[in-house]
């Protein structure tokens, strides 16, 4: 972060109509953007948004600064975030449009390969992975402080280009908030921006059997199908007990 003497206060509406022109310009020189557009009051609603933000506000370093953070994410500050493995990039509109760049270290392979094991044949499918229908034994071992799915402080790097000096300056924390949002809606991003494959963590016997047992009840209803086509009767009235 710079040193540049602080700039004047810009009430929040003319913060938002300067950001909608330069972001407008970004567009259409062909940029993708990406803004944190919240729904509600709430930051985060699903599982995996609440146990990020759970997380980040965990972090004893990160605490004094997080609600300004809290408070441009609400206010639409975030007018651009994506995730990548191992980056956060975004855009916040201050007195200025700021570049924020958080580095996350990738998940070291062992505690990868421990979550692993301790999720063995707990997660049946993606969906129940990626919904948070979880048992609390399985939701212990993804979100634990030290050796779960999120970056401790010693694998995030923090960079803003505003003149704050803090490492944690408002707009940072504003973005780790957007990341809690976009969590809510694609949290297989989590995954990607620790270098992991989630579908690594399915239970695949339990899925296998899932798809046999559909295919079964899917090859019934052929062969009643097929024969009510051939013989011009309708199966289940045709059955009847003998007397």
């Amino acid at each position: 972060m710079s040193y540049d003497r602080w700039k004047p206060y810009v009430p929040v509406a003319q913060r938002r109509a300067k950001a909608v022109k330069k972001i407008k310009n970004l567009q259409k020189k062909g940029m993708v953007v990406q803004p944190v557009e919240l729904a509600q009051r709430k930051i985060a609603t699903t599982f995996w948004g609440k146990s990020w933000c759970e997380h980040i506000e965990s972090i004893n370093d990160y605490e004094n600064r997080l609600p300004r953070g809290r408070t441009y994410v609400r206010n639409g500050s975030v007018c651009h975030l994506s995730i990548e493995k191992g980056k956060i990039s975004a855009i916040v509109a201050g007195s200025y449009l700021y570049n924020i760049e958080i580095e996350i270290q990738s998940l070291p392979i062992k505690k990868w390969l421990e979550i692993k094991k301790q999720c063995s044949g707990q997660i049946g499918s993606i969906l129940e992975l990626l919904s948070g229908q979880l048992s609390d034994g399985v939701m212990n071992i993804v979100c634990h402080r030290e050796q779960g799915l999120f970056p401790i402080q010693s694998e995030i790097k923090l960079s803003c280009s505003c003149p704050d000096w803090a490492n944690m300056c408002k707009h940072v924390a504003a973005v780790l908030y957007g990341v809690a949002s976009r969590l809510d809606h694609s949290p297989e991003q989590l995954f990607l921006l620790r270098g992991v494959n989630h579908e690594e963590l399915i239970d695949i016997s339990s899925t296998i059997s899932k798809v046999i047992k559909t295919s079964k009840q899917t090859n019934k209803r052929l062969k009643d199908s097929s024969l009510e086509d051939v013989f011009g009767i309708e199966i289940e009235k045709s059955r009847h007990k003998k007397k």
